[in-house]
């Protein structure tokens, strides 16, 4: 009897460890993805939230989350970190870090690859109609928004000012996220704000809510010039109506949004990533219209790092 008692107690005890393993193999197949995003009132934050929701949707044992950050320079340096594992970046600076470039420069960023160009993101220049401003030279003296420290916005409102011959040094200027220089409009507490996102952007519908504003235009020849100096830049137009009160198109330039990996991400995870976002942009489209964009036509176009293997494999899966 001793014996029988004995025998149950090893056998209930062996299955109690290997149910405890059969746990640990389990919870060790789910894969977590961080997904670096931008701040909350631009436009990187709602489509990184679509992508998360699709991953973990249409992937097995996939826990996908976005998170809101600095945005472009910010998500590069996570990736360089290993602190992300996908991120959304202009594909200005994805360029910059992968060459070691600008402010990359002794620090090249070689752990970056490709999964997709997701949509233009058009450099908006906000101003209020009663700041006295018509063009980029009449922002000097005024305070201005240059963008969150870390993001793509800064780093482009840097080169459009110091393109027309202007410097910090010539403007207030105020380091601050979509949300946070969508409040100064509102409250006057600034003049004039650079974003860079995708239209319509949520920051500046809040403003022109209650705001009387315009977007800063770009002549033909200042175009040109931009694309010359700065490749990554296209002209672009903003429809009339895009925001209450702006009555007019308005030129302006414009880079693209991509989408990339940490390159350690293994090739059957980037896979299943850039076939799940294709095959169900409608989740995509439904979080924000500029999802659109998001086609398997433009996958590639604007890609300013190589791709990651997996993608490079569903796209040759496709053609």
């Amino acid at each position: 009897m001793l014996k029988s008692k004995n025998t149950l107690f090893i056998l209930s005890t062996v299955l109690v460890f290997s149910l405890l393993l059969s746990g640990m193999v389990s919870a060790q197949e789910t894969t977590f993805l961080s997904i670096a995003t931008g701040g909350t009132s631009g436009t990187y934050y709602p489509i990184g939230g679509a992508i998360a929701k699709v991953l973990n949707e249409n992937i097995d044992d996939m826990n996908a989350s976005a998170q809101s950050t600095g945005a472009s320079v910010t998500n590069t340096r996570l990736i360089y970190n290993q602190e992300v594992e996908l991120a959304i970046l202009q594909n200005d600076i994805a360029s910059y870090a992968v060459n070691g470039e600008r402010q990359f420069e002794g620090n090249q960023v070689n752990n970056m690859s490709g999964i997709a160009s997701l949509y233009p993101e058009v450099i908006q220049i906000i101003v209020r109609n009663d700041a006295g401003i018509k063009s980029i030279a009449d922002l000097k003296g005024k305070s201005v928004a240059v963008g969150a420290p870390g993001s793509g916005a800064e780093a482009n409102a840097n080169q459009i000012l110091n393109f027309f011959g202007l410097t910090y040094d010539d403007i207030q200027e105020d380091y601050l996220s979509f949300g946070e220089a969508a409040s100064r409009l509102k409250n006057r507490q600034i003049d004039a704000a650079f974003l860079t996102a995708g239209i319509p952007t949520a920051a500046v519908m809040d403003v022109a809510a209650t705001q009387d504003i315009t977007l800063l235009n770009f002549s033909d020849e200042d175009i040109a010039s931009l694309n010359e100096s700065y490749p990554y830049l296209t002209g672009v137009t903003v429809p009339a109506g895009t925001y209450n009160g702006l009555d007019n198109d308005i030129q302006t330039v414009a880079l693209k949004a991509i989408l990339v990996a940490e390159s350690s991400l293994s090739e059957e995870v980037v896979y299943n990533i850039t076939k799940a976002i294709f095959e169900n942009r409608d989740t995509l489209i439904a979080a924000h219209d500029r999802a659109r964009d998001i086609t398997l036509e433009g996958a590639k176009s604007g890609m300013t790092v190589e791709l990651h293997p997996g993608a490079q494999k569903y796209y040759d899966e496709v053609k």
